[in-house]
């Protein structure tokens, strides 16, 4: 790969990183409900959904499931549902006893539905097919390299974003824990935020390249 190429990339990359995204919500609302730890333990999973779409992109099997409506239907819904419950469950706990930090138990289970989310958001499968072969140089050996290369940089871009908003998200938990009624409304409030995401990606169309 070119050098020129690679930091045009990586000024992209982190442009893209740096705006908001349905990932970015997605961990801040974790943290504002569950605290730090699991805030981290979410990114930590969201990263690694990311690299399953990296794979999936270097090796044409994220091109298959965006090529056929049937197979990006599932998908998406599937992924679409789980964010609504995991909504659901987020708000229906507002009313359970506040801890500061989650239990381990929770920051697996934080860990797992990071993975989940992300592996399983079509949209995030569309980017990379989209982004990422702009920048791959043709001429140089091993394209297949390039692309989980560039994709694993970009990963880790938006994973350094999410820890930062989760620092952020966790100050601003901090100051409300000894409000239990605000903090049981801000807990409802990230649930209800949750859900919205997954009707925003069920609502989600697939890419038609002409």
């Amino acid at each position: 790969m070119s050098e020129t190429n690679f930091w045009l990339f990586l000024a992209a990359a982190f442009l893209i990183a740096a705006v908001p995204g349905p990932g970015i919500f997605y961990v801040a609302a974790r943290t504002l409900s569950e605290g730090r730890a699991s805030g981290f333990a979410s990114t930590a999973g969201t990263a690694l959904g990311g690299l399953v779409h990296v794979i999936a992109g270097s090796l044409g099997i994220s091109a298959i499931i965006l090529a056929s409506a049937e197979l990006f239907g599932v998908v998406k819904f599937v992924g679409a549902l789980y964010l609504v419950w995991l909504g659901i469950r987020t708000f229906r706990s507002a009313g359970r006893a506040l801890r500061l930090e989650s239990e381990a138990v929770g920051d697996k289970r934080a860990f797992r539905d990071g993975v989940l989310v992300e592996a399983l958001n079509p949209k995030t499968a569309a980017f990379f097919l989209a982004f990422i072969p702009q920048f791959l140089d043709p001429a140089a050996s091993s394209p297949t390299l390039q692309f989980i290369m560039l994709g694993a940089i970009s990963v880790a871009l938006n994973t350094l974003a999410d820890v930062i908003v989760v620092l952020m998200a966790s100050a601003t938990r901090r100051h409300l824990i000894g409000r239990p009624r605000l903090m049981q409304r801000l807990t409802q409030g990230s649930g209800v935020f949750i859900a919205g995401l997954g009707l925003s990606l069920a609502l989600a169309r697939r890419p038609v390249h002409g």
